[in-house]
């Protein structure tokens, strides 16, 4: 069982670097793909108006949130929380804040583990349970797998609990490559208006949103952009912005 398990997270690994890489050399097609094959998951917007959204996954962090939401308030930004719901104990002063200071929650599941291993009840059990924990602050309506693979399956679940999946079209591998340089960089020459954009909270993944959203923010709203939460992005597009 054990050397299935292994052999199936290697797999999804090789999967997950064949389509960073293809990603890499041609966004817009992979992403165009990506919608056209699941028009139900939002992986980002059509629109001429200069939003975009921004997304952060994986906490709450006691040390690195605060920074983060520092940088969104200094920078005028919001963003949508895609929290996991284990790190809420003991961050609740944290999570309360995000909805002060006028961002959105998400769910992200109750562990950081592939969503896609789980098996279809354990999955639902883990969207019920952090959509109760989720609850006690706010309404949630955006749901985002673990490692961001999903099947019809669990599309199905996610609809039945009165959620929509929702991915990403700028995502700059920060869990995997240790650069604000680089994701800076990364965001800046991949925006567009609609884009979604995916970073990462928790420990060094946290610093290094932080650091990069002191870099990332500025440049965008000299280029005209304004940084938006995902429901904000997404209601625009219906006219009731």
């Amino acid at each position: 069982m054990k050397t299935r398990l292994a052999l199936t997270i290697g797999s999804l690994v090789i999967l997950a670097f064949l389509v960073a890489t293809l990603i890499l050399l041609e966004p817009e097609w992979v992403v165009a793909r990506l919608r056209k094959r699941s028009p139900e998951v939002v992986y980002s917007i059509d629109t001429q108006d200069l939003l975009v959204a921004l997304t952060i996954d994986d906490g709450p962090d006691l040390i690195e949130t605060p920074k983060i939401m520092d940088s969104l308030k200094r920078h005028g930004a919001k963003a949508t929380f895609f929290l996991i719901t284990s790190r809420i104990p003991g961050n609740e002063e944290l999570v309360q804040r995000m909805i002060d200071e006028g961002h959105e929650l998400a769910n992200h599941l109750w562990d950081d583990y592939p969503s896609i291993l789980l098996d279809s009840s354990e999955f639902e059990r883990q969207l019920v349970e952090s959509d109760e924990a989720l609850s006690n602050f706010a309404d949630v309506r955006w749901f985002r797998p673990g490692s961001g693979w999903y099947n019809d399956a669990m599309l199905s679940v996610i609809h039945e609990h009165g959620y929509t999946c929702a991915l990403g079209s700028v995502y700059p591998f920060d869990p995997h490559i240790g650069s604000s340089w680089f994701i800076t960089r990364y965001i800046l020459s991949k925006i567009q208006p609609g884009s979604v954009i995916v970073l990462h909270d928790y420990e060094s993944r946290g610093a290094r949103t932080a650091a990069a959203l002191d870099a990332v923010l500025p440049e965008l709203t000299s280029r005209g952009y304004k940084v938006v939460t995902l429901t904000e992005l997404v209601d625009s597009q219906d006219g009731r912005e």
